[in-house]
C-alpha cells in the first residue's frame, strides 16, 4: 500500500512538468491599443461568447503603440493583438516569433506629418535641419523617410526624437520640438484640440495597412481560435463601416476621445479585414528592404515566412 501511495505521489509530480493539468485555464490574451477594430470587439463581447464553449477565456491588455505591443507578444505576455506596418518588422529583425494572420486595406490618411499651426514649416523639405519626434518602429516611421526622400531630403539631415504618443505630444505642445509623425487618433486630436497644422499625410506615399498578429506557436497551436477570431473581427469591421456613427458613440467613453475626434479619425480608417495575399506580402518586403538599406534594422528580412497560412488555404 505505501508502494502504492509513494508511485501516485510520484506521479502528480511528474504531470505539471508534462503539462497535464485537468484544471488549467486555456486563456487567450490579447493586446489591443485606444483606438481600432480591437477594441470595439472587446467591448461587444462577442469573442467571448464564442470561446465559451471551447473553454477559452479572453483577457485584454492595452498597450500605448504598436512597438510596444509586438515586445509584449515576443515576451510571450500576450498572444494576439494589431499595429501597423512598421512594427512587426522591427519585431521580426528582433527575432520576435511572430505570425501575420491579417490585414486591413490602405489607409494613407489615418497618418500625417504635423507642426504646431503657427509653425513657418509649410513642406516636407523645410523639415531639414529640424527636430521631429515620433514612436520608433511605428507605422509613421516608413511615412517620414518615404516623405523625405520623395523631397529630396536624406534621413540624417533632419533630428529624431523617439518618444511615445503621449510624450510627443507633449514635447509638441511645448515647442521642444519641430514637427510630430503620427496617427489616429492621435493625429486627429492634434487637430480639434491643438488647431495642428497638416504638412503631409501617406497619400501617394505610404499605404498604412494595419496588420493582426499572433504570437508563433499560439498560432500553431490553437489555429480554431485565430479563425473564430478573425471570423468576429470581420463582423465589427461591416459594423464599423455601416454605422461610423454608433462607433464613435462607442469609442467614445472606451477612449476618452470627444466624438469629433473620433469621426474625424473613424473617416479615414481603412475597413475590412483579409488575409494576406501577395501583393500586400510584397508591400511590407519593401518597407522592410528599405530600413535595412537605410541601417534601422540588423538583418535582411523574409517576410513571407513569418505569414500564417489558414487551414482553409493549405494544401491548395
Amino acid at each position: 500500500m505505501k508502494n502504492l501511495v509513494r508511485k501516485i505521489l510520484v506521479l502528480l509530480a511528474i504531470i505539471p512538468i508534462f503539462g497535464f493539468s485537468a484544471n488549467k485555464e486555456d486563456v487567450l490574451r490579447i493586446g489591443f491599443q485606444k483606438y481600432g477594430t480591437l477594441i470595439l470587439l472587446k467591448a461587444s463581447g462577442n469573442l467571448e461568447k464564442r470561446l465559451e464553449p471551447l473553454g477559452v477565456k479572453v483577457t485584454w491588455n492595452e498597450f500605448a503603440a504598436g512597438p510596444q505591443l509586438l515586445e509584449g507578444l515576443n515576451v510571450g505576455s500576450i498572444d494576439f493583438g494589431t499595429v501597423g506596418e512598421t512594427p512587426p518588422i522591427f519585431a521580426q529583425a528582433a527575432n520576435a516569433k511572430i505570425k501575420y494572420i491579417g490585414y486591413e486595406p490602405p489607409a494613407p490618411k489615418g497618418e500625417a506629418i504635423i507642426v504646431p499651426k503657427n509653425s513657418p514649416i509649410n513642406t516636407v523639405a523645410d523639415l531639414k535641419g529640424k527636430k521631429v519626434v515620433l514612436n520608433k518602429g511605428s507605422n509613421v516611421h516608413y511615412l517620414l523617410v518615404r516623405a523625405l526622400e520623395n523631397a529630396g531630403l536624406k534621413y540624417s539631415d533632419i533630428e529624431t526624437v523617439f518618444l511615445a504618443p503621449a510624450d510627443a505630444r507633449a514635447a509638441f505642445e511645448k515647442g521642444s520640438v519641430d514637427a510630430w509623425v503620427i496617427w489616429d487618433p492621435f493625429y486627429a486630436a492634434a487637430q480639434t484640440t491643438l488647431d495642428a497644422k497638416l504638412v503631409q499625410d501617406g497619400t501617394n506615399t505610404v499605404n498604412n495597412h494595419q496588420f493582426y498578429l499572433a504570437e508563433e506557436s499560439y498560432a500553431a497551436r490553437r489555429p480554431d481560435v485565430v479563425a473564430i477570431i478573425f471570423d468576429e473581427l470581420k463582423k465589427v469591421n461591416d459594423w464599423a463601416i455601416s454605422k461610423p456613427s454608433e462607433v464613435a458613440a462607442a469609442l467614445s467613453p472606451l477612449t476618452g476621445l470627444d466624438l469629433l475626434t473620433l469621426e474625424k479619425a473613424l473617416a479615414r480608417g481603412g475597413y475590412g479585414i483579409n488575409y494576406l495575399n501577395d501583393a500586400v506580402i510584397k508591400e511590407q518586403q519593401k518597407i522592410a528592404d528599405t530600413f535595412y538599406d537605410l541601417k534601422l534594422i540588423p538583418k535582411k528580412l523574409d517576410i513571407k515566412s513569418v505569414v500564417w497560412i489558414p487551414e482553409t488555404k493549405k494544401g491548395k
